[in-house]
């Protein structure tokens, strides 16, 4: 099923010359109905350029998958009105309009693609690891002690000028 932009451009030239019908230039060309009416409506819309074949993975922001879901939900269009006049395709509007309402607005923001892996880290990425979070306790311990010793200083300071200030307690028994 080659569907070049070529062959793109030749069945909307028959359309538009012939008065061909789309049903019919899909049996002519032995294409699906779905898909040649999906052609000659896109070019309806947005022209020539929209049935371009895109080079690479068109990405889409999240306020991009919200005006058209806005769009969709505010007129009174059809899905594939509004897939062919945003050049996207039917299903993705369907796909984040679900998203929408499941995640709310931001899941329809970029996320890790595909799943997450499996695969086992290596006996030098643990011993790594290990050696990290080792040197992290570690550096988390030093700073507790190194308030306690802080601490324990300003206690022994306040104490020693208390008894300068004022002498030993009533309570303290002196030595014999």
């Amino acid at each position: 099923m080659l569907q070049s932009a070529v062959l793109k451009a030749q069945i909307i030239n028959e359309h538009l010359n012939d008065g061909t019908s789309g049903a019919e230039l899909a049996r002519n060309h032995q294409l699906p109905k779905r898909q040649v009416n999906r052609w000659l409506q896109q070019y309806r819309l947005n022209g020539i350029e929209t049935l371009k074949r895109h080079k690479t993975k068109r990405k889409f922001s999240a306020e991009f998958k919200w005006n058209v879901i806005n769009y969709y939900q505010t007129h009174d269009e059809s899905l594939a009105e509004v897939a062919g006049k945003y050049n996207v395709l039917a299903c993705q509007i369907c796909t984040w309009r679900k998203t929408f309402i499941r995640d709310g607005y931001s899941g329809l923001g970029p996320h890790p693609k595909g799943r997450p892996t499996k695969m086992k880290r290596s006996k030098k990425q643990i011993r790594q690891l290990e050696k990290q979070s080792e040197l992290e306790r570690l550096r988390n311990e030093l700073a507790k002690k190194n308030q306690e010793l802080y601490a324990t200083k300003l206690e022994n300071d306040i104490l020693k000028k208390s008894m300068t200030l004022f002498g030993p307690s009533k309570d303290v028994k002196k030595p014999k």
